[in-house]
């Protein structure tokens, strides 16, 4: 079955994993694999050097070309490593590449050398591949698997959530993730008719492009479900549309910037939306960090006081879980800084429990 991981466990994975030994993700497409991994080497002041293997048409592609001589050698290809600093070679596609490709493969996740040539010390390994029956992959020989330390990436919703906000994905598709998050991946048989293939079904990666898309445009309508439905799919974009026909949900955003504009509406919400709109508030200032402006504080304790005032205990206790969680601690130090008041509050409502 293999482990299963998040991003914060891969983070770690990263982190404690020496460079001679190699690492191979297993996840499905558009969860985030080969940014996260070139996202992090490149912050560790390595270079990346991604390979699409399953766009190599011949072993030529990886290795290099021949060259004539009185011995045989081969040209570097151009993404040798000349200059003599350790690299990050980024496998992707891994179990699409041919299988003559894969022998080619054994030797460099071995010992890393690829004709005759070594990478140079503490140069790494890393791979990532998709792994079910809807996709056409090659079967990996078990000697080379043997040779990867093999995790089933697994993203949080919540960590793609507080992805979106760091990265300001569009409000109506967090809004709508937030309040629907089984679209995220996909809803499992919400596929219709003969599986040709082509049918579009939602990921993480179609749901920025759809908020990239949508950006320029602040109201959309049912005639634009077709379009949106080419990003995202038929059912997760009639749903998506649907969502932007009712009172859209708060952001936390929206309530720290300026709670006294929608001090009404929040008195209006239930439990389940005022849950919501707490989880916004601690995601935002997550993000916001070290850079939250001043007015946060302010608001964020007018927030509460809202809370209190409505005897809404459940909400509260929603809050203190976020708060206690350890999911949040740019959010919690926030709060223990700037805004005393309400973390002392907590504090004694955690202690009454």
């Amino acid at each position: 079955m293999g482990i299963n991981i998040n991003t914060q466990r891969l983070y770690r994975i990263l982190e404690v994993t020496p460079p001679s030994q190699n690492i191979l993700l297993v996840g499905k497409h558009g969860i985030g694999k080969s940014e996260i991994l070139t996202q992090f080497y490149r912050q560790q002041g390595l270079k990346v050097v991604p390979l699409f293997l399953g766009q190599m048409a011949d072993p030529g592609d990886l290795i290099g070309l021949p060259k004539i001589g009185e011995r045989s050698e081969f040209v570097p290809p151009y993404w040798w490593p000349e200059e003599g600093q350790p690299i990050v070679l980024f496998l992707d596609e891994l179990n699409r590449a041919r299988p003559e490709l894969l022998q080619t493969v054994m030797d460099l996740v071995l010992n890393r050398t690829l004709a005759g040539r070594s990478l140079p010390p503490g140069s790494r390994v890393i791979s990532a591949v998709n792994e079910g029956d809807e996709y056409q992959l090659t079967h990996m020989d078990p000697a080379l698997v043997s040779r990867f330390n093999i995790y089933n990436f697994c993203p949080t919703v919540q960590e793609w959530l507080q992805w979106a906000e760091k990265e300001k994905v569009d409000a109506r598709v967090l809004r709508f993730i937030t309040l629907q998050s089984q679209w995220l991946d996909g809803v499992e048989g919400a596929k219709a008719g003969i599986d040709t293939g082509l049918e579009r079904m939602p990921d993480r990666r179609s749901w920025k492009r759809l908020s990239d898309a949508i950006r320029p445009f602040p109201e959309l309508s049912a005639d634009d479900t077709d379009w949106v439905a080419g990003i995202v799919g038929a059912q997760a974009a009639s749903h998506f549309i649907n969502s932007l026909s009712n009172n859209a949900l708060l952001t936390g955003a929206q309530v720290l910037q300026d709670f006294d504009a929608h001090e009404a509406q929040l008195r209006k919400y239930l439990l389940h939306q005022l849950a919501m709109v707490s989880e916004s508030i601690f995601r935002h200032l997550e993000v916001a960090g070290e850079d939250a402006p001043a007015e946060y504080a302010a608001n964020l304790l007018k927030y509460y006081q809202l809370l209190e005032t409505m005897e809404a205990k459940e909400a509260i206790a929603f809050v203190a879980n976020l708060f206690e969680s350890g999911s949040f601690p740019k959010a919690v130090l926030f709060i223990a800084e700037k805004c005393p008041e309400v973390a002392s509050r907590l504090m004694k409502f955690i202690a009454d429990i």
